[in-house]
């Protein structure tokens, strides 16, 4: 991408002991990184949790976060936002493909069929597309508040076009939605309708291969449900393996 950008990296403490030497590990990947990574490392803090190793991605050097992660983010160029480069987002993914899975899986002992990529808000959207392009490059999804509306919905209308060519979609999905995120809320899109009626859709086509659970999580708003929806997604993620 002609950009630099940080890994933040933690491994379980379980990584170090003589008899884990041949264990391989799932990999948590997260954009957002400078305030994701400090969430994730908070929830896999404890035992019980502590399985996954956990890989935070940066914004850009020399950049502002949100332009940054407005760029890598959006999956397709929105002119009405003036302010900021959009739709960047292949070039991102391409990005964590080539470098930052071939980095972890050199550098670390993972088990390349177990990735999951999680994202809020923008990085929901993003995770969204990507579970509609590549899906099969994680095996899990875990996303919060997804910025669905992004460009009039464009995203139901990708959902449409996956849907007519394909019959299967293999991904473990969770999705979580603050129930404080809508209009009434103060919130300039309603969260909670697009979470709704994406899921519904996802439900409705039958697809195989798709496990999807989704929580409209009661209390919560655009700023805090991305720690709850991690923990459960988490949870889940390691309830599907024993």
């Amino acid at each position: 991408m002609g950009k630099k950008y940080d890994l933040f990296i933690k491994v379980p403490r379980s990584y170090f002991l003589e008899g884990n030497k041949s264990f391989k590990y799932p990999v948590l990947y997260l954009n957002d990184g400078p305030y994701t990574f400090k969430v994730a490392a908070g929830a896999t803090h404890m035992r019980n949790m502590d399985n996954v190793i956990v890989v935070g991605i940066s914004f850009a050097h020399g950049e502002n976060g949100q332009f940054s992660r407005v760029r890598d983010l959006t999956p397709v160029v929105n002119k009405s936002w003036t302010k900021y480069t959009t739709g960047r987002a292949n070039k991102y993914l391409e990005f964590i493909e080539k470098e930052v899975f071939q980095y972890i899986d050199h550098n670390y002992r993972v088990n390349a069929k177990q990735r999951i990529l999680s994202g809020q808000s923008l990085g929901g959207l993003f995770g969204a597309w990507v579970l509609l392009t590549k899906p099969e490059q994680f095996s899990a999804y875990i996303l919060t508040s997804l910025s669905l509306w992004f460009k009039n919905d464009w995203i139901f209308e990708l959902e449409d076009k996956y849907a007519k060519k394909n019959k299967s979609l293999k991904a473990n999905v969770f999705m979580a939605t603050g129930a404080l995120e809508t209009l009434d809320n103060g919130m300039k899109e309603d969260m909670v309708a697009g979470h709704m009626e994406f899921a519904n859709r996802l439900r409705s086509r039958n697809y195989q291969g798709l496990k999807l659970e989704d929580e409209v999580v009661k209390g919560t708003d655009h700023y805090s449900t991305f720690p709850v929806g991690l923990s459960k997604g988490l949870v889940l993620f390691y309830e599907s393996q024993k």
